[in-house]
């Protein structure tokens, strides 16, 4: 997009003064590029006059949800942890007046590495030989993260500390309870595990910051074939670690998984260690008690779950555009995971 000045939800000159007078460290014009994933925050590389690369975000375009798409969040997040020994972009400045370019902002360092979206993405970017390196290191860095005390890293405002299952679960239930007409799909199971959750949630040892999304898609997998950095922190907050693992393992596919959403997942390839293996390697490095990661597991399914049935409910309500969406793949999709989080309670 080098050439052209205009990027939707930038006033690029007023952001290059807010720049030029807040980031001594850049030197304004910049060349504009837009950065792959990203989701729907409008995410760009800037490139200064001298050659330094950072990387610009913001909220969508349009009305928003009041906690969605948080880049002080972000901000906050990635400004603690560059103190530890999580990976993250360095940060550079945070600009809260939305009066420069009708939203929050704020600029990150550009990081020399790559998200991994689907198996195409592991054939092309890392080795079979190196998928062990690139697992543990994954593990490594999730275990880290949970070794950061909130309070010491400046981060003891960043949410609730007490409960987060149970508020997770109240949440994400009024969610399914709120879609069920919309969607037209309801079913007893998840009136059932609800209540299975309640009644038999463990608990809860010291908060800890989770990400809430962590996987590959929200990695940067550098050259050396290990984590460059963890990004998109915009729905992190305190909470319960045992969460944020089971959520990553759920989601770590090994060979002859069935893929839930279409493309083959990036972990089933060969060459990946497997689900345990990770599980003991997290344990080992945090001494954490996985005794309960059943359940947790669990409540991730469920949870997906009403994520996916409320995103389902704004397609079949009119609220998203349907085109190019299959509704009854998306639909299968849901009913899957329903299955897997029926079965794992069935095993509990």
């Amino acid at each position: 997009m080098a050439g052209t000045r205009d990027f939707p939800g930038y006033d690029v000159d007023a952001v290059e003064a807010w720049i030029r007078a807040n980031i001594p460290a850049l030197s304004p014009p910049f060349e504009w590029s837009k950065l792959e994933g990203g989701h729907s925050n409008l995410t760009y590389q800037l490139t200064d006059a001298t050659g330094r690369k950072t990387v610009i975000r913001r909220p969508p375009l349009g009305e928003l949800l009041p906690k969605a798409h948080d880049m002080a969040r972000e901000w906050a997040v990635i400004s603690a942890l560059s103190k530890t020994r999580v990976p993250v972009p360095a940060a550079y400045g945070f600009c809260d007046d939305i009066s420069i370019t009708g939203a929050r902002f704020y600029v990150m360092g550009h990081i020399d590495g790559r998200p991994l979206y689907n198996a195409a993405d592991t054939l092309r970017l890392v080795p079979e030989d190196k998928r062990v390196r690139l697992a543990h290191s994954f593990i490594d860095v999730l275990a880290d993260l949970h070794a950061v005390d909130p309070d010491e890293a400046g981060l003891s405002d960043l949410g609730k500390k007490d409960d987060y299952i149970g508020r997770q679960l109240k949440t994400w239930y009024r969610s399914w309870q709120a879609s069920v007409e919309p969607a037209k799909l309801d079913d007893p199971r998840a009136h059932t595990l609800q209540k299975y959750f309640l009644e038999n949630t463990p608990d809860q040892g010291p908060a800890r910051l989770v990400h809430g999304d962590y996987g590959f898609h929200n990695c940067l997998v550098g050259n050396d074939c290990t984590i460059a950095a963890v990004v998109d922190w915009e729905i992190s907050t305190l909470g319960d670690p045992m969460a944020d693992l089971a959520y990553c393992i759920n989601a770590w596919s090994e060979p002859g998984d069935v893929p839930a959403f279409g493309s083959v997942p990036p972990t089933a390839m060969p060459g990946f260690c497997g689900r345990e293996e990770l599980l003991a390697r997290y344990a080992e490095r945090t001494n954490a008690d996985l005794g309960q990661i059943e359940y947790y597991r669990c409540f991730n399914y469920w949870k997906v779950v009403c994520i996916l049935q409320g995103v389902y409910a704004r397609y079949a309500h009119g609220q998203k555009d349907t085109e190019g969406v299959d509704m009854s793949d998306f639909r299968r999709r849901m009913m899957q995971s329903l299955e897997q989080a029926a079965e794992a309670a069935a095993r509990l």
